[in-house]
């Protein structure tokens, strides 16, 4: 887990450090059952991209939050279904950058370059979304411990079986139920 433990200023989320595609996803989460939503305004847009080290290299403004809330939409039907219309649009998001390599005073550098500067930080979670695909989609989790939970995760267990988000949230709540669970057996003999 690559939670971190100093947040951005405004940052409520309760699950960062994730890969830049996942942790787009975990701009929305439940709390109190009450969804929340980091990209509800361009000041949360701001919020977002000091987290994921972009501010230097995009704007909040209102066309970089419609491209990162469309890409996030786009993210999550990937994530959860897999539909080709989704394909589809990570791919339509995709055509608005590439890469270009470069020799740079270090050496070989590539960077980034779209067609839109208000598409930068939501083609860099679509590559990201590749690169994690390409590396080992079946670690791209979304959170299993709690029914309401509608975070995502990259797992980097040894064994690939982690099933909640974050120990702190939802990985306590079902080690406990879990417990609850065996205790509330054990404590009724012969049942």
């Amino acid at each position: 887990m690559s939670e971190s433990s100093s947040r951005v200023p405004g940052d409520r989320r309760p699950l960062v450090g994730e890969p830049l595609c996942l942790d787009l996803l975990n701009t929305r989460w439940m709390h109190h059952a009450e969804p929340q939503d980091l990209l509800d305004s361009v000041e949360g847009l701001a919020v977002w991209l000091c987290a994921a080290g972009l501010e230097e290299n995009a704007g909040a403004d209102g066309a970089t939050l419609a491209a990162v809330r469309e890409t996030r939409e786009i993210l999550l039907a990937l994530v959860d279904t897999g539909s080709d219309t989704a394909r589809e649009d990570l791919n339509r998001v995709l055509a608005h950058g590439a890469l270009r390599h470069e020799l740079g005073p270090e050496g070989p550098r590539t960077r980034p370059e779209v067609d839109d500067a208000a598409w930068l930080p939501a083609w860099l979670a679509a590559a990201d979304y590749l690169r994690l695909v390409a590396e080992a989609p079946r670690r791209i989790k979304r959170c299993a411990a709690h029914p309401r939970c509608v975070l995502h995760f990259h797992d980097t267990t040894k064994n690939g079986t982690r099933r909640w988000c974050s120990m702190a949230a939802c990985g306590n709540r079902a080690k406990a139920a879990r417990h609850y669970g065996r205790s509330r057996t054990g404590a009724r003999p012969g049942a």
